[in-house]
């Protein structure tokens, strides 16, 4: 079963917990730093704000206890001096060659995940537009599509930096109608023991 099929109803009901609690601002600060604590993020919340209809985060996070010591200060040191880079960015630095294969794993989460996605061109359409990817990925994702795609093969050769880059996005659409097929469920976990395997920066 995954994380997310057992946290999701428990963060439904901190949810409940919240809009009935006297004293919203404590609890979210603790509920928020609970939520992050699922996935091994030490993180504590140090402001909080009502904005625009969202509710604005600033956090301070700490090394997660799986993180190794040298692996946290390097990427301590990479931050520094460097300006945020957006997911589209780190896509565009990938090869073309493991760039194709990325595309064909899109595509096959997307088909295990919606079966019928051959005739419901609106859900193919809405899945593609929350990966928040560029047109050329996006072509290569509706090129992918038309055919079958392997798990196995793919998996074997994705590089397995690449993999861990597209694993929030690929769990985001094994997700998103809220269910979790063995198909896509599969394929999640074989993506993360894959993004294990090794470890190169793009």
């Amino acid at each position: 079963m995954m994380l997310s099929q057992i946290v999701r109803p428990l963060v439904d009901t901190q949810i409940r917990r919240l809009a009935s609690s006297q004293t919203t601002y404590s609890t979210l600060v603790e509920t928020i730093a609970k939520w992050l604590s699922y996935l091994g993020v030490k993180a504590r919340v140090t402001h909080l704000a009502n904005q625009s209809g969202q509710i604005q985060v600033s956090l301070t996070v700490d090394k997660p206890n799986t993180c190794a010591s040298d692996d946290w200060q390097q990427i301590l040191h990479n931050l520094e001096g460097q300006k945020s880079v957006s997911s589209l960015s780190a896509y565009n630095q990938i090869v073309p060659s493991q760039r194709s294969k990325l595309q064909r794993l899109f595509a096959y989460l997307i088909q295990t995940s919606q079966p019928d996605h051959k005739t419901n061109l609106n859900v193919i359409t809405n899945k593609l537009n929350k990966l928040n990817l560029d047109e050329f990925m996006l072509l290569g994702i509706r090129s992918a599509l038309r055919v079958p795609q392997s798990i196995d093969r793919l998996i074997k050769e994705i590089d397995p930096d690449v993999v861990a880059l597209a694993l929030p996005q690929a769990v985001e659409i094994a997700l998103s109608d809220r269910q979790l097929n063995r198909e896509a469920e599969t394929a999640i976990f074989a993506m993360l023991k894959a993004a294990k395997s090794g470890a190169k920066s793009y």
